[in-house]
């Protein structure tokens, strides 16, 4: 299993957008399940983007934060996902499914220690013997930091999504510099943009780019915006692009999980039944 945490900065730099492009892209083995958790503490990006407020706000993050002062965030957490496995061309496989965050910032507050029993939560459910789960965390712009950086400090690998552009890299550096002193092996997940080359990049944020996505705005609405998909999405350049970066990002969670083991440890709660759709 891995659990894989992405990040971003001031400048919109595509977090969501790149979290669900990996999300319909992971190469899942059978028997495997994939979680996106968007962790957000700003808001959701995912309801009103690419679910388009077709279920409104009855899912997500924000109803787990009862569930959570009550000993009871694993029931509910599970009774919280989307399916989108359709999405994927794939018809009742629900493989790939989605926590949506907040809907409003100020929700985030009463989240507490609910950040915390996710953290183990994320953990746990990848090392279920019956059905392993992936888990990608959208952290968004703040989210590695203040109560919720725990997701980051446990998570497998973390990425810092960055556009080659003055202004992304820039917003960048100190990020990046905090991110490495309390967490380390940041690595980074450019978005192609800008006239900077992966070399000048690295230099500049002093940290590797580990995978690179095309700057495809039509693409990209698809996921950040629920627009139409175009004819053959999963063959775009945006797309293959994901799915190059899925076995990447895999391969730099798994060494940095072996290298760090015996690590933090959960309960491997087993999912109910999800009849969100």
């Amino acid at each position: 299993m891995s659990v894989i945490a992405l990040a971003g900065c001031s400048g919109a730099p595509g977090v969501t957008t790149s979290a669900l492009a990996l999300l319909l892209s992971w190469p899942l083995q059978p028997g495997r399940r994939l979680v996106l958790a968007e962790c957000d503490p700003d808001g959701s990006a995912v309801l009103y983007g690419l679910l388009q407020g077709s279920l409104g706000d009855r899912y997500g993050l924000r109803n787990l934060s009862v569930a959570s002062r009550k000993g009871e965030l694993v029931e509910a957490f599970w009774r919280q996902l989307i399916d989108v496995s359709a999405e994927d061309g794939k018809q009742e496989t629900r493989d790939r499914l989605v926590l949506p965050g907040v809907t409003n910032p100020s929700q985030s507050a009463g989240l507490g220690p609910a950040w915390e029993d996710l953290a183990r939560l994320f953990t746990g459910i990848g090392e279920q013997p019956a059905q392993a789960h992936d888990v990608l965390v959208d952290l968004g712009r703040n989210g590695a930091f203040g109560p919720s950086a725990v997701l980051a400090q446990r998570a497998d690998a973390l990425v810092v999504v960055v556009r080659n552009t003055v202004r992304s890299l820039q917003a960048a550096q100190t990020r990046i510099e905090a991110l490495e002193e309390r967490v380390g092996n940041v690595g980074i997940l450019m978005i192609d943009e800008g006239p900077y080359p992966v070399g000048e990049v690295q230099r500049v944020l002093r940290a590797p780019v580990v995978a690179t996505l095309p700057h495809a705005p039509r693409e990209a609405r698809v996921l950040s915006d629920g627009a139409e998909q175009p004819r053959n999405f999963t063959k775009t350049s945006l797309m293959r692009a994901a799915r190059s970066a899925c076995t990447v990002l895999e391969q730099r969670a798994a060494l940095r999980r072996a290298r760090l083991a015996p690590r933090f440890a959960g309960p491997p709660p087993g999912p109910e039944e999800n009849n969100a759709r």
